[in-house]
């Protein structure tokens, strides 16, 4: 019998197949929570009445007063930090980085709590470095978003997240990037506890084609380089994340466990280039959002964006855009259309 509420069952209600409790973060993620929860809602009844009858979820608080998510919308808390083992499992949504140092202590020993009664544990979006922050991602992998992937590596030396795929299951510890792939998340634990028809009904409802694996790839920011092919997407993945780092086809393929000869066949097939072509594409693009958005010089652009000296990307970008990078930069902060402000 599943956890779920213990009154339900001390009154001979039928027990729910799955029981969450939510620990939201200061400035969480409203979508992360908002998606996860909306699969347990759809799964939890027959018809479209959200009774929770087949899962349950109750967000929990150390004051209850409400928790305002990143967008300013606040959600009321449903009980305090009860026994963790009431519960199948504890999710953390995560939201703003510049929150998370500022998480309440209690949250903190709470999540060690159900660790040590070995509650599984979910972080959803930067959930994962709360659960990392409270020493329980040890041995762990971990999944994060590829937009926070260098946040991580800064805030927790020597672990190695993952971020080329939409969630992890380690055991124990389930993390995801966060959005649409907390609904991919929750449809897998639906499908577990509940029933693959109950999870698939979910995200059919939520206007969500069909259940996706945890190794699918996230969809990054592949600067305007498009394709539907994971291995491609993965490869994406890790060249946005080393940037700076030179490195071949070769290097690709070991850190994907497959050939140089797989990889190029399956660029040229997706992008109609080669895996070291899509490398220099992203470093310009990189590059121009550098020289557009920021008042850094030509120099510093150029070892931002992996090139090996300021001459080379000079070159590199006047046969890609027939000017130097100052002229391009000038004719494109003379355009009224730009209203983001310049950074230093």
């Amino acid at each position: 019998m599943a956890k779920g509420d213990l009154r339900k069952a001390a009154a001979g209600a039928v027990a729910p197949r799955l029981s969450i409790g939510f620990i939201l973060a200061r400035r969480f993620t409203l979508s992360a929570f908002a998606n996860f929860v909306d699969v347990l809602r759809l799964a939890a009844d027959e018809g479209d009445r959200s009774r929770p009858i087949l899962c349950e979820w109750t967000v929990l608080s150390t004051s209850m007063k409400p928790v305002t998510s990143s967008c300013g919308v606040a959600v009321q808390p449903q009980a305090r930090l009860i026994n963790p083992e009431a519960f199948d499992y504890i999710v953390v949504v995560g939201g703003l980085l510049e929150e998370l140092e500022h998480m309440d202590a209690a949250y903190l020993g709470y999540l060690r709590e159900a660790a040590d009664k070995k509650v599984p544990l979910v972080g959803l979006c930067t959930g994962a470095f709360l659960l990392h922050r409270a020493g329980l991602m040890q041995g762990y992998r971990c999944c994060v978003s590829w937009f926070h992937h260098n946040d991580f590596l800064e805030q927790f030396d020597g672990l190695h997240p993952v971020s080329g795929q939409i969630f992890v299951v380690d055991r124990d510890r389930l993390t995801c990037s966060g959005g649409a792939s907390a609904a991919h998340l929750a449809a897998f634990l639906v499908d577990r506890h509940v029933g693959r028809a109950e999870a698939t009904k979910s995200l059919h409802i939520m206007i969500i084609d069909r259940p996706q694996f945890a190794d699918a790839p996230q969809p990054a920011s592949s600067l305007d380089l498009e394709c539907d092919d994971p291995l491609v997407l993965q490869s994406l993945h890790i060249m946005l994340q080393n940037i700076d780092v030179p490195f071949t086809t070769a290097d690709l393929a070991r850190r994907l466990g497959t050939s140089t000869r797989r990889i190029e066949r399956r660029f040229t097939a997706s992008l109609g280039m080669t895996p070291m072509r899509a490398f220099r594409h992203i470093r310009l693009s990189h590059a121009k959002h550098l020289m557009l958005r920021t008042g850094k010089t030509v120099t510093t652009v150029a070892a931002e964006a992996g090139f090996c000296d300021a001459s080379h990307f000079v070159r590199l970008f006047k046969a890609s855009e027939g000017m130097t990078p100052e002229t391009w930069r000038d004719s494109q902060r003379a355009k009224p259309a730009l209203a983001e402000p310049i950074m230093a």
